[in-house]
């Protein structure tokens, strides 16, 4: 009460020989303490503003930062409310609990709009599902993200699409909009054999490469065999993906084909026959440039985060209610992995065993090599400040 006391007459001192003090009003606050009745001073002229506790204002911004950090944990509104009542006593309602998630929505919709730079040498794209309500029923929708590898070596989230399938045009959307923030162009895009994406991916950026992902070809492949053949068909298929050249790869599927192995799961030779197409630009390049396409681990760990996150969730009002959430999720678990590394920072290098960045910020490993592989197959599409 002292405290705000000083405010005023520091503010009256400067107001006019009109103004002047003009008593106290009581006013209930939610903190993490529970509810506190502070006093609040007023002025004859009315126009003294609080600093501490501001006009409007039944709760501290502790609370807010609690809400939030259980939101993007995963925690539905009604939990939230359950744990701040039995934890410290706070009722908070539901509508306020929305209405604080709800303060992000502006720094979400800057993220999506943020502008991007001219070039990504490598584009990963994939996507999850999610339930969303939509009119009277709930029903799955696709989230589709785009995780992008700039000329440093680094990884960015370059956005978060909801669409009401998982489909090239609804890709088709998203890649309009990174070409309007700023993408002009894409040396290889990887992404998983959705039918027409490749087509969407080349008609946003024509001088682009799409390479399916070779992890996704193997698992649809191996989706076919029995479990005591699994390691078996792993190594028959090896010598496919880690050939030399096109002819080498070629002659390998016919070995697999005509194996015991081929002859049992035919189908599993047709998923390679099918995606060959999509598949044989992998074997042009130089072996830095594959270790970092080879797969879209990067992006599918992200997505499994994102899926234990979601998971906790029956489903989402809408679609900006999930992409919130998503974005909190990104902030929240890099947040918390850069504290872990700041804790273990002193320690010797055998002694710190705290995770790295979920994407956002994470270093290519390799990422020298592949960039002057780079620049060997496609000159003069990678600045020359980054080379």
């Amino acid at each position: 009460r002292a405290g705000l006391g000083m405010e005023l007459e520091e503010d009256v001192s400067g107001g006019g020989e009109d103004n002047g003090r003009n008593g106290y009003r009581a006013k209930t606050v939610k903190t993490e303490a529970g509810p506190v009745t502070v006093s609040v001073p007023r002025d004859r002229a009315g126009t003294f503003e609080p600093v501490l506790v501001p006009k409007g204002s039944r709760r501290t911004s502790g609370i807010s930062d609690q809400v939030i950090s259980l939101y993007a944990s995963g925690m539905s509104v009604r939990d939230i409310a359950r744990h701040l009542d039995r934890s410290m006593g706070i009722e908070v309602s539901h509508d306020t609990i929305s209405k604080i998630t709800d303060g992000v929505l502006e720094e979400v919709k800057a993220w999506q709009a943020r502008p991007l730079e001219a070039i990504y040498p490598v584009v990963f794209v994939d996507a999850l599902v999610a339930k969303v309500r939509d009119g009277g029923s709930v029903r799955n929708k696709a989230v589709n993200t785009a995780v992008g590898v700039d000329c440093e070596g680094i990884k960015h989230v370059l956005g978060i699409w909801v669409a009401p399938a998982e489909g090239a045009k609804a890709w088709a959307q998203a890649f309009a909009q990174l070409r309007n923030r700023g993408l002009e162009d894409v040396l290889i895009c990887c992404c998983d054999g959705l039918a027409g994406l490749g087509e969407e991916i080349t008609a946003a950026w024509p001088a682009a490469t799409v390479q399916t992902c070779v992890v996704h070809l193997c698992r649809a492949a191996m989706r076919y065999a029995g479990y005591a053949d699994l390691k078996a068909m792993a190594a028959a298929m090896r010598p496919v993906y880690t050939a030399c050249d096109m002819n080498a790869a070629e002659a390998a599927l016919l070995e697999f084909a005509d194996s015991e192995l081929g002859r049992k799961y035919p189908a599993s030779v047709s998923v390679w026959e099918r995606a060959w197409d999509r598949f044989i630009p992998f074997l042009e390049f130089a072996p830095p440039i594959r270790k970092v396409i080879y797969t879209t681990n990067a992006i599918e760990s992200f997505n499994r985060q994102m899926r234990k996150i979601i998971k906790t969730r029956g489903h989402f009002p809408n679609d900006d209610a999930l992409v919130k959430l998503l974005w909190l999720g990104i902030v929240d678990i890099e947040d918390r992995r850069a504290a872990e590394r700041a804790a273990q920072a002193g320690k010797p290098k055998n002694k710190q065993n705290a995770p790295g960045h979920l994407i956002e910020g994470a270093v290519t490993q390799g990422w020298r090599e592949a960039l002057a592989a780079f620049d060997a197959k496609w000159p003069g599409r990678i600045p020359v400040t980054a080379i």
